[in-house]
């Protein structure tokens, strides 16, 4: 008999589940589904269209929360840095936007041996954001052309747009009996 504690085949499948989705992988799984940045525009607004706007999104690393209960779930918060100008055609205002996109995820087990990160789309009401102007004018230009709101709409269509892509849908999902293969067999 072997010096180590023994468990039933329960304890080690929940045992396994807490020890292999930690804050960090799934905050690096996220990383990779968000990527590092993403162009908006250019989106006409206000009366008309008049206004075209147009912003950089830098996305910046998630920090990344674990509840442990019947199922481990996961609160994300996503920072993001937000490089925003509104052409006018005469004028040319520049904003500088903080803010964050919040995300839930959870851990699922599947047939055969399969890991999965289940995330939740985001809605526009799951991202937030902090808008400066540097003039007067931008910031009652800003007001008027509703630009916020057409930022967390289009924030959450592109985030949404990327837990679907194939890309993110192999970074949510672990084959775990592949891995074991590859190690068992050393390859």
């Amino acid at each position: 008999m072997s010096s180590h504690q023994h468990l039933t085949y329960e304890e080690f499948g929940r045992k396994f589940f807490e020890i292999a989705v930690t804050e960090e992988r799934v905050g690096d799984a996220i990383a990779e589904i968000a990527g590092d940045e993403f162009a908006m525009g250019p989106m006409g607004q206000g009366p008309g269209g008049i206004a075209k706007v147009t912003a950089k999104v830098k996305v910046m690393q998630p920090h990344v929360t674990r509840q442990i209960g019947d199922l481990i779930t996961f609160t994300i918060r996503i920072p993001l840095e937000i490089d925003m100008v509104i052409d006018l055609r005469i004028d040319r205002p520049r904003f500088v936007v903080f803010g964050d996109i919040s995300l839930r995820a959870t851990a699922l087990a599947a047939e055969p041996l399969v890991l999965i990160l289940d995330v939740e789309k985001p809605r526009p009401s799951d991202i937030s954001i902090h808008v400066t102007s540097k003039s007067l004018r931008g910031e009652v230009l800003r007001i008027l052309a509703g630009v916020d709101a057409e930022i967390r709409r289009f924030i959450a269509a592109h985030v949404a747009g990327e837990i679907d892509s194939p890309a993110s849908q192999q970074a949510k999902i672990i084959d775990v009996a592949d891995r074991l293969d590859a190690a068992w067999t050393g390859a």
